[in-house]
């Protein structure tokens, strides 16, 4: 695969070849990555998990292909990892389709010193395997899928792929011992295959923790689970591996989280269009913005810092923040202020100390009103929502064995995606390109229209972006505000970020004339009625409560949530 210009300033991975090749190319980043700044075991290529130290391995041997059973061109390459250090196991296989490069890695482990005088040792062999599934075909060949079975007290990590009828040799990999696991779970389907002579239904899944967060401790293996059930509720039968190591050593310092930050941050485009553009907190605070509070009628000054915020406790409904009451102030303030603008960092733990998570959080004092779609017919809307406070966000994950950015998650209001490196578009070296959408500042790796709602229907709300000379470069303009795995003190956080209130008031909007506009545009064969109607737009769009700031939301502890 090649990289296919665009422009003088970005490129695209061209990953949709005309012919899927049948082992894929893999991937780099566009740029040589730095020296990092020294310290600690970051970008070290291998990471201790207190019992156990792992080695991320991503060169590959092809075992068995296949085709996908939907009809389509696109298949599935089944590797075993290779060039393993001699005193390192393997603990499973690798899957993944021939439509993109060749991207994925397997963890191999060893046992620690500490583990020597352990009446168990971390790692054993298995017992002997079960045959999952085989398959036979003239032009894939034979694949066979095997579950190691682990001694009493251990846990299988992945599946064996072989092309012979053979059993596999129980040296081939190694079960680790109980203690030293978390539970996983299947996600992202990636091969379902029928028998032209049974209902039998042969299904191969990727894994991940159970748990994840910034607090969790689970640590993806990189391996792959499969079944001939028609769900995945046999994803039990493997698990993931547990970081044991509390000080989480592998994750980087002060000094290499600007390194990346700089080495890595993207610009932000704004929509051409865009009249609601991003500011700094101070400049919100400092222009005008009020405190206000149940049972008083008249708002205060907030200072600079948010120093007079309520901190702590909880969203109560006591106090939110609300735009300046004169009209022209109120006018000016919605409208934002870019020069000042700047991104507020957020660095956390990711599966286990392996990957460390950057969040990039963006402020517009005002989020400005929808754009609905219903079939070929835009609509914009007068106030349908507008709300005061925007906080959107995009992360980086980044791999703390060698400090490789692996991807972006893309939040698009109640939810986002998870996009590959191979996927992103690129603006300089390793910096990727975030569009926002125009009045909603969700964020989308591409320029374009998207529609969420009843997309199938062609029902739902707008998200346009787009280039302009309206962006914010967040590998400059940026501002670490919370890192909580460095230890208390070692990043003084804003007054403003302990403020656990609504950024703005709560909002009501009234939704029905603006929504009866919009059922007379319907084709006869889906017209329905207002209330289900009401269910194929986002429930922001008829009302919320004011927005909450970036600690009080889920994904600041959890794992971000994708649609």
């Amino acid at each position: 695969m090649v990289s296919e210009m665009f422009s003088c300033d970005c490129f695209w991975w061209n990953s949709v070849p005309e012919s899927y090749p049948s082992e894929p190319e893999p991937f780099s980043l566009p740029a040589p990555l730095p020296q990092w700044p020294q310290g600690g075991a970051f970008a070290g290529g291998r990471i201790s998990l207190g019992s156990l130290e792992v080695l991320k391995i991503s060169k590959f041997e092809r075992v068995w292909s296949s085709k996908s059973s939907h009809g389509k061109s696109q298949g599935f390459v089944f590797y075993k990892p290779v060039e393993i250090p001699d005193d390192f196991f393997c603990l499973g296989h690798y899957c993944q389709s021939n439509d993109q490069p060749l991207r994925g890695h397997v963890l191999v482990a060893r046992e620690t010193s500490s583990e020597l005088k352990a009446e168990s040792p971390a790692l054993k062999k298995p017992i002997n395997y079960t045959l999952i599934w085989s398959a036979d075909s003239p032009h894939d060949g034979s694949g066979y899928f095997w579950l190691p079975n682990p001694p009493l007290g251990y846990k299988a990590m992945g599946i064996v792929v072989t092309n012979k009828p053979d059993e596999p040799e129980v040296e081939k990999v190694r079960c680790v011992r109980e203690d030293l696991t978390e539970t996983c779970e299947t996600c992202d389907l990636l091969l379902s295959m029928n028998s032209k002579f049974s209902k039998i239904s042969f299904k191969v899944w990727n894994t991940r923790p159970c748990k994840r967060g910034m607090w969790s401790r689970g640590v993806s293996v990189g391996t792959f689970f499969c079944s001939t059930y028609s769900d995945n509720k046999q994803g039990t039968d493997i698990a993931c591996l547990k970081n044991l190591d509390s000080t989480l050593h592998a994750m980087p310092n002060i000094e290499q989280v600007h390194a990346l930050i700089n080495h890595y941050g993207p610009t932000v485009y704004f929509h051409p269009d865009e009249i609601y553009l991003p500011s700094s907190v101070q400049w919100f605070f400092k222009n005008g913005a009020l405190l206000c509070s149940r049972g008083s009628e008249k708002g205060k000054a907030i200072d600079n810092e948010g120093s007079n915020l309520p901190s702590g406790g909880t969203n109560d409904g006591a106090f939110w923040i609300d735009l300046p009451s004169d009209s022209e102030a109120r006018n000016n303030v919605k409208k934002g202020d870019l020069e000042s603008a700047e991104l507020y960092v957020h660095v956390k733990p990711a599966l286990g100390g392996t990957f460390t998570d950057i969040a990039m959080w963006v402020f517009c004092p005002f989020n400005g009103p929808g754009i609905l779609q219903v079939g070929l017919v835009k609509i914009e809307m007068n106030k349908i929502g507008e709300h005061v406070g925007d906080w959107e966000h995009f992360t980086l994950r980044v791999s703390n064995f060698t400090g490789e950015l692996w991807s972006v998650f893309f939040s698009q209001h109640s939810g986002g995606e998870w996009v590959n490196a191979f996927n992103l578009e690129y603006i300089e070296g390793n910096k990727a390109v975030v569009y926002s959408s125009r009045h909603g500042h969700a964020s989308f790796p591409h320029p374009g229209s998207y529609l969420q709602g009843a997309s199938k229907l062609g029902i739902g709300a707008r998200n346009e972006t787009g280039r302009s000379k309206l962006k914010v470069d967040s590998s400059s303009r940026y501002k670490v505000v919370a890192a909580e795995y460095l230890g208390e003190g070692a990043i003084a956080e804003p007054c403003w970020l302990q403020y656990m209130r609504e950024w703005g008031p709560a909002i009501v909007y009234d939704s029905r004339s603006e929504i009866d506009k919009l059922i007379d545009l319907l084709p006869v064969y889906v017209r329905l009625s207002v209330e289900n109607l009401f269910e194929l737009f986002p429930t922001e769009l008829y009302g919320e409560e004011g927005p909450i700031g970036p600690k009080g939301k889920a994904n600041w502890e959890g794992d971000e949530k994708c649609y």
